[in-house]
């Protein structure tokens, strides 16, 4: 259950939703925000609930969680699968508390699907036992992507025409469910939760900015990250000797450090290869911004943006 928060109450404060592509600025933004309506930033980036990955996840500083109250951010260790249901009930139990406070939440983040489920209710998928997702990685390794998507055009032909063979991690979801629950994943999708947030009890925006400034801002804030420490940071990460299939490993920027730090690749080269896999990153969250975010509010970062954004969250 995700609590009485989940039912949306008109008594709420209402909620700001800034979301936008990695090193945009929306979290100085959510600050700004935040210091003007007394609200609480929510983290809504997958990445930074790692505790042991602060630097190279861009994790709020410590200066920030005291200029502004901070949630669900570095709560969770390195070694541990979080969801994304998980999350939710996370963000029930902080609404509950802002709630009783009489604060608005403003989340922030680059995880669409934090937002999608944020927003619209998260399908109640049945857990996944582990030797049939040890099975699924095994045949996707054998068969490779276009051939693990053929698998399961065969198996589920309605999630096959919805995601393409580039979509790799969300084939084998799909085949995984099938096999775990004899049902086919589309079925468990169209039986959503409630939303904890529905997007009439908010203000939402989505941070575009001019796509050369982003691509110089990412090797900008990236080659920083590694002067404040990155390097030091991927190496106690790969002392702890986290399973590389699970989601922390895979957090952009940390296994090309983590290379360099065990001396695998030179230092400057695992920089370059974390610039261009952030970028691509970034290009995959505008993507899906563009998608599934048609009715919120898109901005170029500007001088007026938060004035803009105050105005929305308290009509």
């Amino acid at each position: 259950m995700l609590g009485v928060a989940a039912l949306g109450h008109e008594g709420r404060p209402r909620a700001v939703l800034i979301a936008g592509p990695t090193a945009s600025g929306k979290s100085a933004l959510a600050m700004a925000v935040a210091e003007r309506i007394d609200g609480v930033i929510v983290n809504a980036d997958s990445m930074q609930v790692y505790r042991e990955l602060r630097i190279l996840t861009a994790r709020p500083t410590t200066a920030d969680e005291a200029r502004v109250p901070h949630r669900l951010y570095g709560h969770v260790g390195v070694r541990d699968a979080y969801t994304v249901a998980r999350w939710l009930g996370d963000v029930a139990a902080v609404l509950d508390d802002l709630d009783r406070a009489g604060r608005p939440a403003v989340f922030v983040g680059g995880t669409g699907l934090y937002f999608t489920a944020l927003t619209t209710g998260l399908s109640e998928v049945p857990a996944v036992p582990a030797e049939v997702r040890a099975s699924v990685r095994a045949m996707a390794a054998t068969l490779g992507a276009a051939g693990l998507h053929a698998r399961l055009a065969e198996a589920d032909p309605v999630m096959a025409e919805r995601l393409g063979p580039a979509d790799g991690q969300r084939v084998a979801r799909a085949l995984e469910v099938l096999a775990a629950t004899g049902r086919s994943l589309s079925e468990f999708q169209g039986e959503r939760s409630a939303p904890l947030v529905p997007l009439d009890r908010a203000a939402a925006f989505v941070v575009a900015p001019d796509r050369a400034w982003l691509r110089a801002r990412i090797e900008t804030r990236f080659r920083m990250m590694v002067g404040e420490g990155g390097l030091d940071e991927a190496r106690a990460f790969a002392a702890i000797g986290v399973d590389p299939s699970m989601p922390a490993a895979k957090a952009i920027g940390v296994p090309e450090m983590t290379a360099a730090a065990t001396g695998a690749m030179a230092v400057e080269d695992a920089i370059a290869a974390a610039v261009t896999a952030t970028r691509q990153y970034a290009k995959r969250q505008e993507t899906w911004f563009r998608n599934q975010f048609g009715g919120w509010t898109r901005f170029a970062p500007y001088a007026g943006a938060v004035d803009e954004m105050v105005a929305a969250a308290t009509r």
